[in-house]
């Protein structure tokens, strides 16, 4: 059977040959008008536009001096906790401060009973006594001839341990006050009245933090680089931020982190900063030369890696890696660039390396950021 075509056919053929005709010469026909003089095709002005340069801005950078930091995390400790402990034994019938309380040295802390002490050395006292007249006496029966002289040797003798029996006996009733040795903060642990304590046993424990100490982990990689004496700044979990010099680091690393415990000592005259704080620490290290940019220069490589699009002087775009050593509220310092590297600072992430692009300078202020 014959193919019949029908009148919707050709309308449909003849709107397809319209738009195909349209799509090639960019001019369309309106109520049979024939084209306007000077439209150009579709074709030939996606050309054009292929063949015209992506256009990108650029800021030229060079380094500054950047003063280096090592940020350490750590807590704060005492300079010293002391115990002070009895020189004797006896039962506590007093102790004279309390858990918080500021102890000087030398102030006395607790009183033991002095028990048979105090009769001992009335007891040596008048051993002494009669020891000390004893040896006046013969003193003069040696001078008349009556007495050997080495009578008189053995009872002098005799003196000089009367003496040092009441030296002992008076240095352990006066132990019976124990007197701090160091200067400090009343903490746990301490000894309470009605308690036994024998020879060593704690009265109070004594923090000292006067100065106080930062510590905290810096790890074999970066240790090379810091020194004793060296400034640091410490920001306090409450905000606070003091200063402070690095007074002590391990001459050996930790065997399960491989880092070194660092020291740094802060005065804390008034005692506002409390043992056992959450702290950060940046240590001032030497200054080096760096580039400041703005972060949104920032972009990433194919393989992933963190950098810049800069552009040579023929305008072609390349990527540099950078090394981002620190940052402040609106700007990145970074190493891996070259003097007078030409950044490119809008448009980067439309362009690739090897392109070629129409380049344009942009301005920035102090802050390496955009004008």
């Amino acid at each position: 059977m014959a193919f019949k075509i029908k009148g919707s056919h050709i309308v449909a053929i003849v709107i397809a040959a319209g738009v195909s005709g349209w799509m090639y010469t960019g001019s369309s026909v309106v109520g049979g008008q024939p084209p306007k003089e000077g439209v150009t095709p579709i074709v030939k002005r996606e050309a054009e536009r292929s063949s015209k340069l992506f256009r990108v801005r650029y800021v030229s950078i060079n380094p500054e001096p950047w003063l280096d930091k090592l940020t350490v995390h750590g807590q704060t400790k005492a300079s010293a906790v002391v115990s002070v402990r009895a020189q004797v034994s006896g039962i506590l019938i007093n102790r004279l401060v309390n858990k918080g309380d500021h102890v000087s040295k030398n102030q006395i802390v607790c009183k033991i009973d002095p028990g048979a002490r105090t009769a001992l050395l009335a007891k040596f006292q008048a051993r002494l006594a009669k020891v000390e007249a004893d040896h006046t006496a013969n003193s003069t029966l040696v001078e008349k001839g009556i007495v050997s002289k080495n009578l008189l040797k053995t009872m002098k003798a005799s003196l000089d341990a009367a003496k040092a029996e009441i030296k002992e006996a008076r240095l352990k009733l006066e132990r019976s006050d124990i007197r701090a040795n160091a200067s400090g903060i009343v903490q746990d642990p301490v000894a309470e009245v009605g308690d036994m304590l024998s020879i060593g046993s704690p009265c109070v424990t004594l923090v000292q933090s006067d100065p106080i100490k930062f510590t905290g982990q810096i790890s074999e990689r970066d240790i090379a680089i810091v020194r004793v004496g060296a400034s640091a700044s410490i920001e306090l979990i409450s905000g606070k931020v003091v200063s402070g010099v690095v007074r002590y680091i391990s001459p050996s690393a930790d065997t399960n982190t491989r880092t070194f415990l660092t020291e740094i000592e802060i005065p804390n005259t008034n005692g506002r900063i409390r043992v056992g704080m959450t702290a950060r620490a940046k240590i001032k290290l030497p200054t080096i030369d760096a580039y400041r940019i703005s972060p949104s220069w920032i972009t990433l490589s194919d393989d992933g890696k963190v950098g810049v699009r800069t552009i040579d002087e023929n305008s072609i775009v390349d990527f540099a890696p950078i090394k981002i050593v620190d940052q402040t509220k609106n700007a990145f310092w970074v190493q891996g660039l070259q003097p007078g590297s030409k950044i490119i600072s809008l448009g980067q992430e439309y362009v690739i390396a090897g392109e070629k692009v129409e380049a344009v300078v942009e301005t920035v202020n102090s802050e390496g950021i955009k004008q």
